[in-house]
């Protein structure tokens, strides 16, 4: 299985542990992260991955998140029609970035892109059609495809919501 990763997800980590959300992304990233070096899944990587993480300020932080994103065994590189379809995007309401990452899953043949992104999250849910690669949170991602079911079904079952 192909996974991408956006540099919001690399990050994680890394972030301040001290928040329960922060913490449990940054575990299921090092997860998917172990997953893809053992070679269960394939970490797709990309030019504009390498490019947001050079603009890390932090030299220890960004060698960190480079480290953690020399995982990826392929890559996908910005060309003309990935450009193309980033401006597509764009004009669907991503920003510029997180509309490139999604270009260049798509592009790449992901299955997924995954995000802590919260804005980006929900405009891929309001627009999913649109959308040639599922947009995810690494903690119900990996929750989904470990457990066999939807994550989310599971959250609003178990809340007495309707899915």
């Amino acid at each position: 299985m192909l996974v991408y990763l956006d540099v919001c997800c690399l990050n994680r980590p890394f972030d301040d542990q001290s928040q329960e959300r922060i913490r449990l992304e940054a575990e299921a990233v090092l997860l998917i992260l172990e997953r893809c070096q053992a070679g269960e899944w394939q970490l797709l990587g990309s030019e504009a991955v390498d490019y947001e993480i050079s603009r890390i300020p932090d030299e220890e932080r960004r060698c960190r998140v480079f480290l953690l994103a020399s995982v990826a065994r392929a890559r996908q590189k910005v060309n003309r029609p990935v450009q193309v379809r980033a401006q597509e995007l764009e004009r669907l309401g991503f920003k510029a970035l997180d509309a490139l990452h999604i270009a260049c899953a798509e592009a790449g043949g992901a299955r997924v892109l995954l995000t802590t992104d919260d804005r980006m999250l929900n405009i891929a849910r309001k627009i999913r059609g649109n959308l040639r690669v599922r947009v995810e949170n690494p903690v119900l991602w990996l929750m989904e495809v470990t457990t066999g079911g939807s994550a989310q079904n599971d959250a609003s079952r178990d809340s007495g919501e309707r899915p």
